[in-house]
């Protein structure tokens, strides 16, 4: 995890490494800031993957599919290079996240300030359990974003039942929350393994 502005300012990082593809894709995003955040979101994706593989980070070709609707550009990142290694990322006002191991992996950040909602939507997103228990707290909010990235997490690793960590980065006033079959690298030096998740 780490902020936008720390990943764009990576001396091993430049949006140069970025396939045409998403070049054209960025070129939609009218919003500078969050244009910032998903470069900063795909770089950070690299770095790891060539943490985790040992091969320079503009070395991997980056995929997106859709199963859903069979196309290309959009939906779970992949390396084309490595079928069987998981990556992920995340991006969320100024806040990047990525991960990569073997096996399925989903990652999740959100400013530690954000309130998820509104509730009709928490209650199709979130099991019952979460809900009740960020009810019993005196301030439910913490507890409802710590559900949400974990939920997040968990549909991007593409399911229940995995491994999960979540963890707060005071620093850079962010949560997150990591899902993989096996310990994954979330940052440069840093790995991440959880224990089972409840749902």
């Amino acid at each position: 995890m780490a902020t936008t502005a720390e990943v764009l300012a990576h001396p091993e990082l430049d949006a140069d490494m970025l396939a045409p593809w998403e070049r054209r894709r960025l070129t939609r995003i009218r919003v500078p800031a969050r244009r910032d955040d998903v470069v900063a979101a795909r770089l950070l994706l690299r770095l790891c993957a060539s943490r985790f593989t040992g091969l320079a980070p503009d070395a991997h070709d980056l995929v997106q599919f859709c199963p859903e609707c069979g196309q290309y550009e959009h939906g779970r990142p992949s390396l084309r290079d490595r079928p069987r290694t998981g990556v992920s990322m995340s991006h969320a006002h100024g806040l990047v996240a990525a991960a990569a191991g073997p096996g399925a992996v989903g990652i999740d950040v959100e400013p530690s300030t954000r309130r998820p909602g509104p509730v009709s939507v928490l209650r199709r997103m979130l099991p019952e359990a979460d809900l009740e228990a960020a009810a019993a707290s005196p301030d439910p909010g913490p507890e409802l974003l710590r559900a949400w990235v974990r939920r997040e997490a968990l549909l991007k690793a593409g399911g229940g039942g995995l491994p999960l960590l979540v963890w707060a980065d005071r620093r850079r006033g962010a949560t997150a929350a990591v899902a993989s079959t096996v310990p994954v690298d979330v940052l440069p030096g840093i790995t991440a393994h959880g224990g089972p998740s409840e749902g």
